[in-house]
């Protein structure tokens, strides 16, 4: 019912997980699960940048769990729930993007700098992943591409089979979703790192753009998302 809010989501998500990575010593601001794997990395080869991997998780899951606390003081179904949500995570993007421009080059990887900006952008991804989850939750996950990925693969094996029967409209149809949620999230890691790599830090100055639209979105009302 609000095709673009979903999409428009995805494609933040690809784009801040990207900037991030390359901006602040590898750290996923969006997919946290992920630094443990770099996390594993650091500490294998005797690297730095352990700190901010390290927090990243509890301050996500911190962050959902205020988040989800606060939402049983606003009625279920409400738009005004999506759209604080959507507000504040605007705040922690221009935070975070200004900390960044300002703060940069991070020559100390554990440094208070770094860390504090990777922080902003994981609580600000924190609460786009519970806005999804919380109200919008019949649309594709906007960061999360693996099980998107393989669902779509099962789709694709399934119409392929042909044994659908009346269930072929309604898997034709999450298919297209998450098509585009991922080409999406694809397109916003694609343009992060084009202008990564020609503007460094000051990409991160467009992840508040892209917020902005979202909670015009939400305020535009179900129908004209």
């Amino acid at each position: 019912m609000r095709p673009a809010l979903p999409v428009l989501l995805s494609f933040t998500g690809g784009y801040v997980d990207t900037a991030g990575f390359l901006a602040l010593g590898g750290l996923f601001p969006a997919h946290v699960t992920g630094n443990f794997v770099t996390l594993g990395a650091a500490l294998t080869h005797g690297t730095s940048g352990i700190i901010a991997k390290l927090l990243a998780l509890p301050v996500f899951c911190l962050t959902i769990l205020v988040l989800r606390y606060l939402t049983y003081k606003v009625p279920p179904g409400d738009e005004k729930g999506l759209r604080i949500l959507l507000v504040i995570k605007l705040l922690f993007l221009i935070a975070g993007g200004a900390c960044a421009i300002w703060l940069a080059p991070f020559t100390n990887p554990d440094g208070l700098p770094l860390v504090a900006t990777g922080m902003l952008l994981v609580i600000a991804m924190a609460i786009q992943n519970a806005a999804h989850r919380i109200h919008l939750g019949a649309s594709p996950p906007s960061t999360l591409m693996t099980g998107t990925t393989t669902q779509i693969m099962i789709d694709l094996g399934d119409l392929a089979h042909g044994s659908l029967g009346d269930q072929t409209k309604i898997v034709k149809g999450r298919l297209s979703r998450m098509t585009v949620a991922v080409f999406a999230f694809a397109l916003g890691c694609g343009l992060a790192a084009l202008l990564f790599a020609t503007i460094g830090v000051w990409c991160l100055a467009l992840p508040p753009l892209f917020a902005l639209v979202s909670v015009c979105l939400a305020f535009a009302g179900p129908q004209a998302a």
